[in-house]
């Protein structure tokens, strides 16, 4: 067996033959799945059937930040829905086995473009309909009534806005280490321009891209085979979805060059849908008003930047696996500064 940090496949296996016999049978082996900077995501295999196993990153884990059980949860209730998800075979919440909450579920066949180079390489109209679909899908999921899909009590969408700001600012102080220039301003303006939360709906918390599968074979047209990375998924306001989308966008036309490597710059492909297009077909799918997008655009940077802080923090402390760290910290102040700009 071999057994990549913080995956005891020998542990795992006993496990997974109580809780789905015959799943894997025979000797395991395992890997790190590069590009998760947050919870950890590997993908095990007999030689017959994959499947992905995610559990909280290790050494400094924020509280309610990795939650297994609601990520897991709301994967299995989504399974009838319009959104696409992976089949799910059991969650861990017994820390003796990986030393940390785990579950278990499906490989889904797909390619979670985070990069314009492999984007661009498929052609113009093949991007602009890979990211429609992306739109069209997060109107999907802002389409499911959670209480027919046994999630009516995942969230409380009132006050949403004003505890996602609260939140927000407590998961900065557990990880903040350094100055933070313009960070207590951006803090205290959206304090005090909070808006009405809108009507509540599941809202993923960190919708784009490359928490998405695509599967670009030619039998399947480019179709979205998979939502991943629901840990931060709640009841919410779901313009907050639609903003962080955009946040990303902006953040990698800003960055440019800069941003190969940190965060995904899959917006700078030919044929990407632009900010207004995403806003409209958004808008037209859903029968939602997006006309006041400001304030959730600059919660979206804050709460980019916490995520990015987090992960700097850990990397700095030898707690992060994988590469693609180095320069995670220099990209804080931008995001509080495009924060501030909206």
């Amino acid at each position: 067996m071999s057994t990549p940090e913080g995956l005891d496949l020998d542990a795992f296996a006993r496990w997974l033959d109580e809780q789905a016999p015959g799943l894997l049978v025979g000797p395991l082996e395992a890997s790190l799945i590069t590009g998760g900077k947050s919870n950890l995501t590997y993908a095990v295999t007999d030689g017959r059937r994959d499947v992905i196993v995610r559990r909280p990153p290790l050494g400094h884990v924020l509280a309610t930040a990795h939650d297994m059980a609601r990520e897991h949860r709301v994967i299995t209730a989504l399974a009838d829905t319009a959104v696409p998800v992976p089949a799910t075979y059991g969650l861990c919440q017994d820390d003796t086995v990986l030393g940390a909450p785990f579950y278990v579920m499906e490989r889904v066949v797909g390619t979670p473009f985070a990069r314009a180079s492999d984007l661009a390489a498929l052609g113009e109209q093949r991007v602009r309909t890979i990211t429609e679909r992306m739109v069209d899908v997060l109107a999907d999921l802002h389409a499911v009534v959670p209480e027919q899909v046994e999630l009516g009590d995942f969230g409380r969408p009132d006050g949403y806005l004003e505890r996602q700001v609260r939140r927000w600012k407590k998961q900065l102080d557990a990880s903040r280490s350094r100055d933070l220039p313009g960070m207590d301003e951006l803090i205290a303006r959206l304090d005090a321009s909070i808006p009405t939360s809108g009507e509540g709906t599941v809202v993923h918390g960190d919708y784009r891209l490359d928490n998405l599968l695509v599967d670009a074979s030619p039998e399947c047209g480019d179709r979205v085979t998979a939502v991943l990375d629901w840990e931060m998924s709640t009841l919410g306001d779901p313009l907050t979805d639609v903003a962080v989308l955009l946040a990303y966008q902006q953040l990698a036309e800003a960055a440019g060059d800069a941003a190969a490597g940190l965060v995904t710059d899959a917006a700078q492909a030919p044929g990407y849908l632009s900010r207004e297009e995403v806003l409209a077909r958004y808008a037209q799918r859903s029968g939602r008003d997006v006309s006041d997008i400001d304030f959730h655009l600059a919660l979206a940077f804050f709460k980019l930047a916490v995520i990015l802080e987090g992960i700097h923090f850990r990397h700095s402390h030898g707690q992060t696996l994988g590469a693609g760290f180095d320069g995670i910290g220099d990209l804080i102040e931008p995001l509080i500064q495009a924060g501030l700009r909206a």
